[in-house]
């Protein structure tokens, strides 16, 4: 019931904030004032620093959220690799630079990382086969 109910409105969502594109196309100030610009960046990098590290500690030790840890990690340097890009006015090379040598490099890394499965379900999985040769 609940993986129907997720199926029907997560999907009616998406489909439901189209119009508020439109909206904020016509809406927004260009360029757009910040308040806190400063403070929004600083935790936004200090978000993607501690997902790295959590993701590092957890593929290390084979824990079954690293996959989690690496996926939204992931997330988080594409968001900030996008948001460089279109907000960086003059300084577009820069970020740009920065975007396909360090960002988009740890993202997909972060990605590979979620996409395999942690260690120890295959250690246990071999030992398990084995175990079963042997019977």
């Amino acid at each position: 019931m609940r993986e129907d109910l997720v199926g029907r409105v997560l999907p009616a969502a998406g489909v439901a904030l189209m119009p508020w594109l439109v909206v904020l196309w016509a809406t927004l100030p260009d360029p757009c004032p910040a308040q806190h610009w400063p403070v929004a960046w600083v935790g936004f990098d200090a978000l993607e620093i501690a997902g790295l590290v959590t993701s590092a500690v957890l593929v290390r030790r084979s824990d079954h959220h690293a996959p989690l840890a690496s996926s939204v990690t992931a997330v988080l340097l594409l968001v900030d690799a996008w948001f460089d890009v279109m907000t960086a006015g003059r300084g577009v090379g820069f970020s740009s630079s920065l975007t396909c040598t360090l960002e988009l490099p740890l993202a997909i890394s972060c990605a590979v990382a979620a996409l395999r499965p942690p260690r120890v379900a295959s250690v246990r999985a071999a030992v398990a086969q084995r175990a079963a040769v042997h019977v």
